[in-house]
């Protein structure tokens, strides 16, 4: 927002409020301070819906979604002002994840994916996982997780068909727990492909997703034009895709795996 003009404290105040850890309770969300707020900057499907119930007149910025078809539905115009909400969405990726980890590991005939059933939308994506597998000649499992006991349950599982992991860009549960992921990759050496960069940060093999820091930069930047009553986007989108991967593993994830030169070419960044 210091794009923008604004500096915190000074002519902004920025309020930060959390639902509780369960995605569950999100749509419960009712905020008592919306009378002074002039945006909302939201980071999850569940929280933006929640947002969008709590308001009608209030512009959202929607950060980092999961899907397109919700975050759609909160660019209406509102009703007392026409004022827009920006979505700000990164798109599901795990079938160029897929594609990615075919790449690094092309022997592998059993994939998994590990999918987070605290978000609302994350277990109807599968099939676009399913029809990449299909055309990549391979064998798809699908391990689902609400908790982080059912993590050590699903690699358990993937360890038992022989198979190799990629993690689904969901929700707070596998962000959150992304050492036990890794340390699980690492314990039973299975070649896994992450969405962010802090997965390979702390040793995971590779990553295929957003720019985590320049995904809020952005909502900020949105925030900051509509705060000043200019018009973000009418349909705003910007998503910064990235390709990281670790030098010399500090884990047996690899289990002897060398990374293509053609892969290793298209790294934005090698994590040593």
């Amino acid at each position: 927002m210091n794009d923008a003009g604004y500096v915190e404290g000074r002519n902004v105040a920025i309020e930060n409020r959390w639902a509780r850890s369960a995605m569950i309770d999100c749509p419960r969300w009712r905020p008592t301070w919306l009378t002074a707020v002039e945006v909302i900057v939201t980071y999850t499907d569940a929280a933006a819906l929640a947002a969008k119930t709590a308001t009608t007149t209030i512009p959202i910025v929607f950060i980092n979604g999961g899907t397109r078809s919700e975050p759609a539905s909160c660019r209406a115009s509102t009703g007392r002002r026409e004022r827009h909400r920006a979505s700000f969405f990164g798109v599901d990726l795990a079938p160029k994840q897929l594609a990615l980890l075919h790449e690094v590991v092309p022997k592998a005939a059993v994939v998994a994916l590990l999918v987070d059933e605290n978000v609302p939308d994350a277990v109807t994506g599968v099939s676009a996982v399913q029809e990449a597998a299909r055309i990549l000649g391979l064998q798809l499992v699908v391990l689902k997780a609400r908790t982080a006991s059912d993590i050590d349950t699903a690699f358990a599982t993937l360890v038992r068909e022989r198979g190799r992991c990629t993690r689904r860009r969901t929700g707070a549960l596998l962000t959150n727990r992304r050492k036990q992921i890794v340390a699980l990759a690492a314990r039973h050496a299975l070649p896994t492909i992450y969405p962010f960069r802090e997965f390979s940060a702390d040793g995971g093999l590779i990553s295929y997703g957003n720019n985590v820091p320049d995904t809020f930069r952005q909502g900020g930047v949105y925030a900051g034009r509509i705060s000043q009553g200019r018009q973000a986007c009418q349909s705003a989108g910007h998503s910064v895709y990235q390709v990281r991967m670790r030098d010399q593993p500090q884990d047996r994830e690899s289990n002897g795996i060398e990374i293509p030169p053609n892969v290793s070419a298209r790294a934005d960044e090698v994590i040593e």
